[in-house]
């Protein structure tokens, strides 16, 4: 008998035993179809009812059996204590080869751990040291760009923002207009394509036939594919010598070898770099778009924020040697992401047959780690859908200070990940997000049109149209 936590409709716990061979509860779904209908419908609906079932879920959709978790120390059970009994498994490699089956992000055993290692190179504190004044010159274009009084689309313009610099900082390029917009259209058919509610229509049609969806997706990524070989072999030159004086990551990739001398293939340079055009600029600009529309409906935290940026900067730029001191903007940041997580679950499955929370959960079930459901638990977040960044300072002797509540679980909140395989990049973001909002803030403030958000599930959490008024300041 295992003891683990069961919800109560209050929302309390209550310890109950588990025998270790019971199955998780979850709902029964239609025959043949499960949940896949109502996931489609509303899958941030879904998530919340669930929910109510307890902290390890059963359900099937998709042709899949899922079990979805939403207890922090089982979390830190398949991601971290017992890491090598959980795969990404067949769910998340499908996923992946949408995308880059070559990627880091989706290969796994041996050529995972070469793979991250050649790519750690370019995130070291060092490297992003060396970005951080382009993320505030591309922040200080967008901002001085727009009019007083002008009305912007949040996310497009955030998302714009990151692909700069991403581009500019990895890559040490400018894309022309033309190319960002062949990198767009890649995104938003992905998204498009890998939607719940695209996922329901595959399920249930025949392999064979295609739909718009697909069709459009297939054309831009092959688009974007050609995109970066272009620029893999402008990098390589017609010779195929590098220059090794830079680092950068398109020339780390273009240049890089492993142990036994052996080059990347031409399908894993691809895949690399198109699994960071996907990451590196669609997650980091939903986080900050959710941070500005948030801010832009809490004076008080607004308030705040300027006191801090005021007391650090004064009227000049920020810099890479304030992050520290940048305590309370960050926070903002990681506020954003506790009640927005750009990605809103971890995919997981079992090698074999395991039992987590007291349950048997079979071999080949996906485990659906939920990001969003703890980062909302009451258990571990009072108010949990109140905006305060101040839940994560500490009152120390002279200033607070960052901090995480040492009762809280610390998988309680992991909007990167956690364990061997945390998000590569996670440095860089939260490089990123802190001094975009430290440049924007002192230059203009936002007034709402949009009231309420009403964000879909896609690849992110996309917040969709967010309309702002800018006001200067």
């Amino acid at each position: 008998m295992s003891e683990t936590h069961s919800r109560r409709t209050d929302g309390s716990t209550a310890e109950t035993d588990r025998p270790g061979d019971d199955l998780p509860p979850g709902p029964r779904g239609l025959p043949l179809l499960g949940s896949t209908l109502s996931i489609a419908r509303d899958p941030l609906g879904f998530a919340e009812s669930v929910r109510e079932y307890g902290d390890v879920v059963a359900y099937e959709a998709f042709g899949t059996e899922f079990a979805a978790v939403f207890d922090p120390d089982i979390v830190e059970t398949v991601l971290v204590s017992r890491a090598d009994e959980f795969r990404k498994g067949e769910f998340e490699i499908g996923f992946g080869e949408l995308i880059a089956p070559d990627g880091v992000a989706f290969t796994e055993g041996e050529r995972w751990r070469r793979q991250r290692q050649l790519l750690q190179s370019s995130f070291t504190p060092d490297r992003i040291r060396s970005y951080a004044d382009d993320m505030v010159a591309e922040a200080a274009a967008l901002v001085d760009d727009w009019d007083d009084g002008e009305w912007v689309d949040l996310s497009q313009a955030l998302s714009r923002y990151t692909l700069r610099v991403l581009v500019r900082t990895l890559f040490d390029r400018s894309l022309d207009d033309d190319h960002a917009v062949t990198v767009r259209r890649a995104t938003e058919a992905l998204s498009a394509y890998a939607s719940p509610q695209q996922f329901a229509v595959q399920s249930v049609l025949p392999s064979w036939l295609s739909t718009p969806t697909e069709r459009e997706y297939e054309a831009t990524m092959a688009d974007l594919e050609a995109l970066v070989d272009d620029l893999v072999a402008d990098r390589r030159g017609r010779d195929g010598v590098t220059d090794a004086a830079t680092d950068d990551l398109l020339s780390v990739l273009a240049r890089a070898e492993y142990p036994d001398g052996s080059p990347l293939s031409p399908d894993e340079v691809r895949d690399q770099l198109v699994t960071f055009l996907f990451a590196g600029h669609e997650t980091t600009a939903t986080a900050l778009t959710f941070a500005c529309w948030l801010l832009a409906g809490s004076p008080a935290i607004r308030a705040d924020l300027e006191h801090e940026l005021e007391t650090v900067l004064g009227d000049r730029e920020p810099a890479f040697a304030d992050l520290p001191a940048l305590e309370y903007t960050e926070a903002v940041a990681r506020e954003a992401m506790r009640l927005y997580p750009p990605v809103m679950a971890l995919y997981r499955e079992p090698v074999e047959a395991t039992t987590l929370g007291g349950y048997h959960v079979p071999g080949g079930t996906t485990l659906q780690l939920s990001v969003y459901g703890i980062q909302r638990d009451e258990r571990w977040w009072p108010e949990p859908t109140a905006f305060r960044p101040e839940r994560w300072l500490t009152d120390g002797d002279e200033s607070p200070t960052l901090a995480m509540d040492a009762d809280r679980p610390e998988y309680a909140y992991f909007p990167f990940g956690g364990g061997p395989r945390h998000c590569l990049g996670m440095r860089f973001a939260m490089t990123e997000l802190t001094l975009a909002l430290a440049t924007i803030a002192p230059r203009v403030e936002f007034d709402r049109g949009t009231e309420r958000l009403e964000p879909t599930v896609e690849i992110t959490l996309d917040p969709g149209e967010i309309a702002v008024r800018v006001r200067k300041r």
